[in-house]
């Protein structure tokens, strides 16, 4: 009897010294992940920036704050624009939400108060190298009438107030903020790939190429045209990949055209079926790789063309090396002059 007695109390102590160890084993884990017990305050459900919208209507600059970098959009007489890029205007859409995130920011539940933990919630002060990232609102007056600390854990959006060290979960959602450059209005051109007909290459030692093909053929399909119908392609795709640059062009930034400190290395000039020219011009800059465009207009093409000037008319843009390589090839990499003894070739896949 004793034994059974002394078995059932093991079994209890083993079994409580189990629970002792789970509980343990959560509250660590609570703990590195920063959570801790949700606190109810008064601002639960109550605007995060009560003013924003006096704010926002006399807002001259919006200025974000990161450890790293900072950087500021500037409301002037064109419009909303980045300061450094020469008066490029921003992204609307991605302005407008920013402006609504901020305005239906409301308080949630009160998180952490422990200085430590406010970088692994995405709230430490930027101006001391924390995570966070600091948006001020700054009238003409330079006086900042709206300020915030916000961070994210993946979906959950948290923010504080500069000055305060209570964190909250916020209701709503912001877009990012840790590129600048995603701010830029970089979406000058779209064509598809199976509108380009021809393409007309100059490279940099002042040889030329024209390039085309027939309507419905596939990518590969490019071939010299006159006067080079006699020169041998080097290969398929050393004809489509300069033929459809154009269909791939992705901005990585962008500068006054009038700020170009050297001349172009190259020109690539796209044609499509319906009419629309596309003219680029390749430099080779201390600061980069830089284009300009301007689009010629003709028959259907003529609002397209007229909505790229638009947006390229006077700007450079800045493309990766990988990304400018595909607009100034030379030419010996594409095709072959014809031999007077060879007979052309076929070209190989």
């Amino acid at each position: 009897m004793i034994d059974i007695r002394h078995g059932q109390r093991v079994r209890r102590l083993q079994v409580l010294a189990v629970l002792a160890g789970l509980l343990t084993v959560l509250a660590i884990f609570l703990n590195i992940g920063g959570n801790e017990t949700p606190q109810t305050t008064g601002r639960i459900g109550k605007p995060v920036l009560p003013d924003f919208a006096e704010a926002r209507a006399d807002a001259a600059e919006i200025r974000i704050t990161l450890a790293d970098e900072s950087y500021s959009l500037i409301n002037g007489p064109d419009g909303w624009t980045l300061k450094g890029s020469g008066g490029y205007p921003v992204r609307a859409d991605r302005l407008a939400s920013l402006a609504g995130g901020l305005g239906d920011l409301t308080w949630g539940e009160g998180r952490t108060r422990d200085p430590g933990k406010m970088n692994r919630i995405g709230l430490g002060d930027p101006r001391d190298g924390g995570t966070g990232a600091l948006i001020e609102i700054i009238n003409e007056a330079g006086t900042v009438t709206a300020s915030l600390i916000t961070g994210r854990k993946g979906s959950i959006v948290y923010a504080r107030l500069p000055g305060e060290e209570q964190a909250f979960r916020v209701n709503g959602d912001l877009p990012p903020l840790y590129n600048h450059d995603a701010w830029l209005d970089l979406d000058i051109i779209d064509i598809h790939s199976d509108a380009v007909s021809a393409v007309r290459l100059f490279d940099a030692r002042g040889n030329s190429l024209y390039l085309q093909r027939s309507v419905g053929s596939s990518d590969r399909s490019f071939r010299p045209a006159p006067p080079y119908q006699d020169y041998r392609l080097v290969s398929r795709i050393a004809a489509s990949t300069p033929a459809l640059a154009l269909t791939r062009f992705q901005p990585i930034g962008v500068k006054p055209a009038s700020k170009l400190t050297t001349r172009p290395v190259a020109r690539h000039i796209t044609e499509t079926h319906d009419g629309l020219e596309v003219d680029l011009q390749a430099y080779r800059e201390p600061d980069g790789y830089f284009v300009t465009l301007r689009a010629i207009e003709a028959g259907e093409g003529a609002q397209r063309g007229s909505t790229i000037n638009q947006k390229a008319s006077g700007w450079a843009f800045e493309l990766t090396e990988f990304d400018w390589n595909e607009f100034t090839p030379s030419i010996s990499s594409i095709v072959r002059p014809p031999q007077p003894s060879d007979p052309a070739s076929p070209a190989q896949p």
